[in-house]
């Protein structure tokens, strides 16, 4: 169809719904073929009760995948047609069961034995005289979105293409304000700022820089929206914490927090670093989750100047 040559694959969805309005729309006239009074969509909820007897309402919804509503509305549906009967009655009598009438099994041979061995053949000549096999292909495609979903696949892609806009910068002194209104912005959001805080945001150049610290400013065409430290330490273990990193609410989910992060951890090795330290809280499980992304690993047992922090991690160089 011209339609979908114009709109590509964005239309997957509705060509796959016009698929699958063609193949039940033949499908019910099918049914007529064998003199069956049934609709299409009863086929998974009574064929699961034609090969496994009576069963709950929740047991075939969780054997097809469909919801419990979805499948008792069938069931009543089924009921009307005189294919199954409900409300049977199991040694639990906590339990209400359905299953097919004599009808409904009656009914199943002739769908079952007889109808489904034509469709059969009729579908694989259809495979035969296609270039690609649907069938292994819609196996293929529900295992990998059950794997990935699409939501989260069109996700990533804005998040690879919002990322390329995204410029890593060096410090200057005209980004103080944005350094510190971005730590205060998501400290205040879900602790309180501390003493040691005020040191390094009030004087970056004195308490990071002029040590031989580096701070790293994202700026989003143009405008600073991210910013994370690299601290000088004092300490036998550790070389730099990596620390003061911040990105703005309207910012996120285009890769900031990771594109910093690579980049403190890429400036560290420069300098000769052999081990990243930082500190943050388990609450924040986005940016723990990122932590873990970059290859931080959870450590016990060091000294912190911060209430908010509950857990400490590190990275080997």
């Amino acid at each position: 169809m011209d339609f979908f040559n114009k709109t590509g694959k964005m239309a997957l969805g509705s060509r796959l719904r016009l698929l699958t309005a063609k193949v039940t729309e033949d499908a019910a006239k099918i049914y007529e073929l064998y003199d069956v009074d049934f609709s299409p969509k009863w086929f998974p909820v009574f064929f699961t009760l034609s090969e496994d007897g009576e069963m709950t309402i929740s047991e075939i919804a969780t054997e097809i995948g469909h919801s419990q509503p979805s499948v008792t509305k069938i069931i009543k549906e089924m009921a009307a047609a005189g294919l199954v009967k409900d409300n049977l009655q199991s040694n639990d009598k906590r339990r209400n069961v359905v299953g097919l009438t004599e009808k409904g099994i009656e009914v199943a041979d002739k769908i079952i034995k007889v109808q489904c061995g034509d469709i059969d053949l009729a579908i694989d000549s259809i495979i035969s005289e296609a270039t690609h096999n649907l069938w292994e292909a819609i196996e293929e495609w529900e295992f990998l979105l059950e794997r990935k979903s699409l939501l989260k696949r069109v996700h990533e892609q804005k998040k690879l293409r919002e990322s390329l806009d995204v410029e890593i910068v060096d410090y200057n002194p005209k980004y103080q304000a944005a350094f510190r209104s971005l730590n205060e912005e998501w400290i205040s959001t879900y602790f309180e700022m501390e003493a040691a805080d005020y040191k390094a945001l009030d004087d970056p150049e004195a308490y990071i820089l002029s040590k031989g610290g580096k701070i790293f400013v994202a700026l989003y065409n143009g405008e600073p929206l991210g910013v994370c430290a690299l601290i000088k330490m004092e300490d036998p273990v550790y070389d730099f914490e990596m620390a003061k990193m911040a990105v703005s609410p309207k910012a996120q989910g285009k890769n900031m927090g990771w594109l910093l992060g690579k980049a403190i951890i890429l400036a560290a090795k420069d300098m000769g670093a052999s081990k990243l330290y930082l500190e943050s809280n388990t609450i924040l499980k986005p940016a723990i989750n990122l932590y873990h992304k970059l290859g931080f690993q959870k450590i016990i047992g060091r000294p912190t100047p911060y209430k908010r922090c509950n857990i400490q991690m590190e990275l080997d160089l």
